[in-house]
């Protein structure tokens, strides 16, 4: 037996690039993105409820690179370091016998717009043109478990205050969002805060510089000491 869906919409948002994706929804709360939905389904009555709710479950396709790449058993979570194998059903590897995945995010409401009818969110942790399946109320008293074990997926430390900006990077910030609608520094430091690099990162102590993708702007910094410097804000085609 086997089935076929379409999307009902695509995902706008921040990350243009896989690199620099929380690797959990909420985490990046500056990360603000919509659904936009395709015309057959851009309809407000669709939506007539869902303002008594403040989060909703997006489920949606991992499409870049999964969909013809195949799946493996086990996986090597980033939170372990790349080191550790564990099931793919103990994980949320995009790469799965269906690459299929879910994300908890605030709702801010619907939309509409010359791009059509869309829902506003915050919080994601969905790249920039992902498919989108469907969207469902998040209900507290069923989806919240306080006692729920985490397995190896523990809360990570969050340190904001290790980001800084050189005044180069400044001028890139004010230069790409001039009206601060994008939020853009912010985005930048909770982004950095969650250290995106990969876990396998400490066996390379001596790599100090790298760079992301945010909107249409790539983000360059160092390491220094335990700190975060981001040297520049560039758009996207300059030298990273």
């Amino acid at each position: 037996m086997s089935f076929t869906f379409a999307p009902i919409g695509y995902i706008r948002s921040p990350y243009t690039d896989k690199f620099g994706i929380p690797r959990q929804p909420g985490l990046v709360t500056a990360a603000e993105a919509r659904v936009e939905l395709l015309p057959e389904f851009a309809r407000e009555e669709a939506f007539k409820g869902l303002e008594g709710f403040s989060h909703v479950w997006i489920l949606f396709v991992f499409h870049e690179g999964c969909l013809t790449a195949g799946w493996s058993p086990t996986v090597r979570p980033p939170r372990l370091g790349g080191r550790e194998s564990v099931g793919v059903f103990a994980s949320r590897a995009p790469y799965r016998p269906n690459p299929i995945g879910i994300s908890a995010v605030e709702q801010l409401g619907l939309v509409r717009d010359a791009r059509g009818l869309a829902l506003a969110l915050r919080g994601v942790d969905l790249l920039d043109g992902t498919p989108v399946l469907d969207i469902k109320p998040y209900v507290p008293y069923a989806d919240s478990i306080p006692e729920a074990g985490s397995g190896f997926a523990t809360a990570p430390e969050i340190a904001a205050a290790d980001v800084a900006f050189s005044v180069e990077a400044l001028h890139g910030i004010a230069e790409a969002d001039p009206t601060g609608t994008r939020r853009l520094r912010t985005l930048i430091e909770q982004v950095l805060a969650q250290d995106p690099r990969p876990g396998y990162m400490d066996r390379y102590p001596e790599r100090r510089e790298f760079g992301l993708r945010l909107y249409d702007r790539n983000v360059r910094w160092r390491i220094e000491g335990k700190a975060m410097q981001v040297v520049a804000v560039e758009p996207i085609g300059d030298t990273i």
